[in-house]
């Protein structure tokens, strides 16, 4: 077997049929004027089916809530003219024989970048973005319900327009992981808690919506993090029994398959357990929930800090090994690839065939532009 065949292997999950277990992973592009996404947004991601992507996840795509943006450029995933974009553009990646989701998600009480800012107070279980950090407005309860509802109707909204699955984003910071983060989540109510299990019940409710407006077939993905953009040390489970606490009620209020992101994919999530060539976030949370899993975490780069490839140039060959070194043992099941793919929409096709010198490196100029 060629030494990167594991990584084209099918893969079946419901009705999720895919060709192998490459996933585009999603990155924030800020191309999508009005929030409507257009033609070149699609021809950004057919590219990418042709290219042999096994499954592609759009870019973060708001719900409809006041403030659930934090950057101007962000698309919606509600509105008539938002939803017909997002319509050309599953069309386009179909006619090209991909398969694809968008990422549903609330930036919180998250700064974008830029000098921009919503008109509305951004809303978070707090009113903080992290520790010591106030922005924004608490959610009240009718908030609360009102946010849950709209995670509901963006899914339902991603079934009706053909898509292939649908992904939560409960990671890295924002709305959902602010819930669960002990750092912004301060809630004396049934949303707040000292244990990570009682800080999860706003994401079980929005799954349970979610499941609810999808029906029981149609794939759901829920992307999860320890670390935070607030703080990339930050742990939400220190322990195995806090991540079972914390991800098996997710997965039976209806996620499928966790997509759990790390920023670098070969290191071991509790080392102290099973060493440092031990398992990774993936490979535990499959162990502990049973669920397939999604791993992702710098894929394809090199250098020793996460987002160094940023300012730099990115090695293509580094980390391959060890990333199919842990398939072949089935830690995880797909593997979702970032900013190789962002520079490179031919990444796959040249790992298959063992193109190493046609690989593009990562360059920041990629971030400007929909290559």
């Amino acid at each position: 077997m060629p030494a990167n065949e594991i990584l084209f292997r099918p893969f079946q999950h419901k009705t999720l049929q895919l060709a192998n277990r490459i996933v585009m992973a999603p990155m924030t592009r800020l191309f999508a004027p009005e929030g409507i996404p257009g033609s070149a947004n699609a021809d950004y991601y057919r590219r990418r089916a042709e290219g042999g992507v096994g499954l592609i996840l759009s870019e973060g795509t708001v719900i409809d809530r006041p403030a659930s943006r934090n950057e101007p450029g962000i698309p919606f995933f509600h509105g008539d003219a938002a939803l017909q974009g997002w319509k050309g553009v599953i069309d386009a990646v179909h006619a090209a024989g991909g398969r694809m989701g968008p990422q549903i998600w609330h930036t919180g009480a998250t700064r974008g970048t830029s000098a921009w800012t919503p008109e509305a107070p951004v809303e978070s279980p707090s009113g903080l973005n992290g520790p010591d950090d106030p922005n924004g407005v608490a959610m009240s309860e009718e908030d609360i319900a009102d946010t849950v509802a709209a995670f509901a109707r963006a899914a339902a909204d991603a079934r009706r327009l053909g898509f292939d699955v649908v992904e939560v984003h409960g990671a890295h910071g924002y709305l959902i992981d602010q819930f669960f983060w002990s750092g912004s989540n301060r809630r004396t109510d049934r949303y707040g808690g000292a244990s990570l299990r009682e800080r999860s019940r706003f994401a079980a409710e929005v799954i349970a919506a979610v499941r609810a407006a999808i029906g029981p077939d149609f794939p759901l993905l829920l992307r999860v993090s320890q670390w935070k953009q607030q703080d990339y040390k930050a742990r939400l489970a220190t322990t195995p029994d806090e991540m079972r606490d914390w991800l098996l009620p997710l997965v039976e209020a209806g996620v499928d398959i966790l997509h759990c992101s790390e920023r670098r994919f070969w290191e071991a999530e509790f080392p102290e357990i099973d060493g440092e060539q031990g398992l990774n976030f993936a490979g535990w949370a499959k162990k502990l929930t049973g669920a397939p899993t999604i791993s992702v975490g710098s894929v394809g780069l090199s250098g020793s800090d996460f987002l160094g490839a940023f300012g730099g140039k990115g090695s293509q060959a580094a980390g391959l090994d060890e990333l199919v070194r842990r398939m072949e043992r089935e830690e995880f099941d797909l593997i979702a690839v970032g900013r190789a793919l962002l520079a490179d929409p031919q990444w796959a096709q040249k790992v298959r065939s063992g193109d190493s010198v046609g690989l593009r490196d990562f360059d920041p100029a990629s971030m400007r532009q929909l290559v």
